[in-house]
């Protein structure tokens, strides 16, 4: 059994964590995974969030580890500066795209009742 899956933290030890998977079986965390994202696995067993496991086979039962997080905040600065440039893009005859298109389905919607109506 290798993949992902995800499961619930319900123990937290010395030796790494133990974790209930959606399948009902029960997953080892080692204690590497744990010192790796403490706050991670103390919000989870806490409140008994879901999280999304790698799956490793183990001896007696299944090892789990957290599934890597994209994480940089220079590339979502990088992301949200691009954004916030394009802004102006979206504007056409002082309009922006979302109110030009809900204008559009409003008339259509309009225009579709007044021809059931008749």
């Amino acid at each position: 059994m290798t993949g992902s899956t995800y499961g619930i933290v319900i123990n937290l030890n010395a030796f790494g964590a133990t974790v209930r998977l959606e399948s009902g079986e029960l997953a080892s965390v080692p204690v590497g995974d744990v010192e790796s994202h403490p706050a991670v696995y103390e919000r989870a067993l806490h409140s008994r969030k879901r999280l999304a496991f790698t799956v490793h086979p183990g001896a007696r039962r299944p090892m789990v580890t957290l599934v890597p997080q994209l994480n940089d905040e220079q590339l979502e600065e990088q992301i949200a500066a691009y954004l916030q440039s394009t802004q102006e893009w979206d504007v056409v005859d002082g309009r922006s795209s979302v109110e030009r298109h809900f204008l559009r389905k409003k008339r259509r919607a309009t225009l579709f009742d007044t021809q059931q109506d008749t």
